[in-house]
């Protein structure tokens, strides 16, 4: 599965995932912990144990380092 992620203030990439991949899988695969981002599907936020059912995704990051 192709889906479009942007990562709030960093950017947009395409990533590609396994049919049953999480989105706690997806956020790995845009170099993130689950732990210190969150999923937003059309603005509201999904659980990390959820299956991917959307093309475009919004990953927010929780904590900023500095």
């Amino acid at each position: 599965m192709d889906v479009t992620v942007e990562v709030v203030g960093e950017g947009t990439e395409d990533v590609s995932v396994d049919a049953d991949a999480t989105y706690a899988d997806l956020c790995r695969a845009v170099g993130y912990s689950p732990h210190e981002v969150t999923a937003l599907v059309d603005g509201s936020p999904v659980p990390d144990d959820r299956a991917v059912d959307a093309s475009r995704v919004k990953v927010l990051r929780l904590i900023k380092g500095g």
